[in-house]
């Protein structure tokens, strides 16, 4: 009788764990059916992607999954890129953590009280009015680092001091002049507050949600260029993108930023003369096949685009030798995700 019993329990434990396995099989499966049905024509979707000269890899995640993940042209999916200015989200979600964590006490904080050491000798008084948030919504009135006065600035011998010296040209607040100082001044304040690089707070503070930046360039006084020269991997560019997706969740439900500053970058506050799209926090903002989209660009079509209502989230990465604005190459990418990427996606929304 004890060895029937035995017999029976151990033909109980060999069934349930068939079963389990069963199960197990069944969900990769499902999993791998959907994925497959969200890019049933996957090659078809890369060949029109491969029209673009400039592409060097594209990554789609789509409800938690990551679809599809190629190089071309000769790109390797796996390997660092340097995102160029698509950097500048980083440092507006680092900006919404040092508040979280009272490092900095709000976007309405002044500059100069942050940065007192870098203020010019005879500073404008304007300058006592420039606060994070006109940094980040690239508001700050300064005359602009970036483009014809790029290389001025990158050859000066102090970054933060050279960008808060530039004269104003408009009212903090006023029109949007996009300038990679404002960003960098970001990262100064951010590292003087934490203490920590900022390449080394963004790897500590996003530890977990998969994105991860491999290399950053400093500046003469060894703070990280905020806002270009940041390199990481593709896949490190789509777990940052999926953050924001998910509302400031990882994929396992750590909490990273929190969803009133998502909500608060995502909000217009002013608009780029280029495009005409929207700008937020670091972020543009546009429409896509129908849908809100947000999305960060840096030289050459280094591209993130979110997409809420879809659970979508892209990543476009591009030779960096050329512009991607005045070339039109930009626009055709926000094209192709909208008339490629997003019916495919609909599609795969409704099986």
């Amino acid at each position: 009788m004890l060895v029937d019993r035995q017999i029976k329990s151990s033909n109980r434990k060999s069934l349930s764990h068939r079963v389990a396995g069963i199960l197990a099989g069944a969900l990769l499966c499902a999993q791998a059916s959907a994925a497959s049905a969200a890019l049933s024509d996957e090659q078809q979707l890369l060949q029109q992607a491969e029209q673009f000269p400039a592409i060097r890899t594209m990554h789609i995640a789509h409800k938690d999954q990551l679809i599809l993940a190629s190089g071309l042209h000769g790109g390797n999916p796996d390997a660092a890129a340097n995102i160029k200015s698509a950097s500048k989200l980083l440092m507006s979600a680092m900006v919404g953590v040092a508040i979280e964590q009272g490092l900095i006490e709000s976007v309405h904080t002044p500059v100069a009280t942050l940065l007192p050491d870098e203020l010019p000798t005879k500073p404008d008084p304007r300058l006592q009015q420039l606060n994070v948030g006109h940094l980040l919504s690239m508001q700050a009135g300064l005359e602009r680092t970036s483009g014809q006065n790029y290389g001025r600035w990158v050859n000066s011998a102090n970054w933060v001091r050279y960008a808060l010296s530039r004269p104003f040209v408009d009212e903090p607040g006023g029109e949007m002049l996009y300038s990679s100082g404002n960003t960098h001044m970001l990262s100064a304040i951010i590292m003087d507050r934490s203490g920590h690089s900022t390449y080394r707070q963004f790897n500590e503070w996003f530890a977990g949600s998969g994105a991860r930046v491999s290399s950053w360039i400093t500046d003469p006084q060894g703070i990280p260029m905020g806002g270009n020269q940041v390199s990481m991997t593709p896949a490190s560019l789509l777990e940052f993108g999926e953050v924001y997706r998910r509302g400031g969740l990882t994929e396992s439900g750590e909490r990273i930023l929190s969803e009133e500053w998502i909500a608060e970058s995502w909000q217009p506050r002013t608009q780029s003369i280029y495009t005409d799209d929207e700008h937020g926090y670091a972020w543009f903002l546009r429409d896509l096949g129908g849908y809100q989209a947000y999305y960060g660009w840096g030289y050459g079509g280094q591209m993130l685009y979110v997409v809420p209502e879809l659970e979508l989230t892209v990543v476009i990465t591009s030779d960096t030798s050329n512009p991607s604005g005045r070339s039109g190459y930009a626009r055709s990418l926000h094209r192709f995700v909208s008339e490629e990427i997003i019916p495919r996606i609909e599609v795969a929304q409704e099986s």
